[in-house]
C-alpha cells in the first residue's frame, strides 16, 4: 500500500512517531512536509518554525529506523499546500490525527473531483502527556512537556 501524511513536525514528538508507526505498518510512505511558507499557516498560534531543510534533515533521521524495521520505504516531499500530494494519483491511504481529519475527508473530496479513487483515511488518535492533554509541538515549545509528553520543572501537577 502507498500512504501519505503530513504536517510541519517541529518539534518531532511521540505522537508523530505514533502517525509514523501506523503510516509504516500499512505501507511505504511518503510525508508531505509544509515549506517554509505554507508552515505559518498550519499552526492554529502563532510560533517560530524551523526552516525546512533543518525539519527535513530532523524527519528524516527520525523516519529511517522506523522504516528499516518495517520493510518499508519512504520519501520525504515539500508540501506547498494543505491537501498538498495526497490528491495525486498513486496513493491509496492517509494517515491522520484528529487534527487533519478534515482535511483528508477534503482530499477525498478532491480526489473524487479528478476522477481518482479515495483514500483510506487511517485515524491515530492523539498520544497523551502525563497530565492527561495532549502531546503538540506547541506545548513543548511553550516548555509546559518534553517531546515525550512529560512534564518538564516548569510544569508539574504540584504547581496547577
Amino acid at each position: 500500500m502507498t500512504v501519505a501524511l503530513g504536517g510541519t513536525f517541529d518539534p518531532i514528538h511521540d505522537g508523530h512517531r505514533a502517525l509514523f508507526e501506523r503510516a509504516f505498518e500499512l505501507g511505504d510512505v511518503t510525508v508531505g512536509l509544509t515549506s517554509d511558507d505554507l508552515a505559518p499557516e498550519t499552526r492554529a498560534e502563532p510560533r517560530r518554525v524551523r526552516p525546512f531543510e533543518e525539519r527535513r534533515t530532523a524527519l528524516e533521521a527520525e523516519l529511517r529506523p522506523l522504516a528499516d524495521a518495517a520493510n518499508r520505504e519512504f520519501e520525504v516531499r515539500k508540501l506547498e499546500e494543505p491537501t498538498g500530494i495526497a490528491t495525486e494519483p498513486g496513493f491509496e491511504a492517509i494517515v491522520v490525527s484528529p487534527d487533519t481529519l478534515a482535511g483528508a475527508e477534503r482530499i477525498n473530496e478532491i480526489r473524487e473531483q479528478r476522477g481518482l479513487d479515495p483514500l483510506r483515511i487511517e485515524l491515530v488518535d492523539y498520544v497523551p502527556a502525563d497530565d492527561g492533554d495532549r502531546i503538540s509541538s506547541t506545548r513543548i515549545v511553550r516548555g509546559e512537556i518534553d517531546r515525550h509528553g512529560n512534564l518538564t520543572s516548569e510544569r508539574t501537577p504540584e504547581t496547577e
